[in-house]
């Protein structure tokens, strides 16, 4: 049986449509391969949160992006929230 992902709430959908391209390309190609090979991706593009929940590690140009997700019986992935960390800028001067 193939994985599939669910959006439930149309917040994370549309926040995950509205990233920038980077963000996004990055994004699509991770739960490309969240279809194929499962849930856990390891780190550093997955990170289990705590019993159950995990975490969708994206960085791009851009920035960086968290999306966190559980899975459920019969192997499907739920996108539950996401949000845009700040990029963080060291300026050596």
């Amino acid at each position: 049986m193939a994985w599939s992902i669910e959006y439930p709430f149309e917040d994370v959908e549309q926040f995950i449509l509205d990233l920038p391209p980077t963000l996004s390309a990055k994004y699509f190609r991770l739960t490309d391969l969240m279809l194929k090979f499962g849930s856990n991706l390891g780190m550093p593009h997955t990170r289990a949160m705590s019993d159950g929940l995990l975490e969708l590690r994206v960085k791009g140009q851009e920035g960086i992006a968290r999306v966190f997700y559980c899975t459920l019986v019969g192997q499907c992935i739920v996108m539950l929230h996401s949000f845009r960390a700040p990029l963080k800028i060291v300026i050596f001067s």
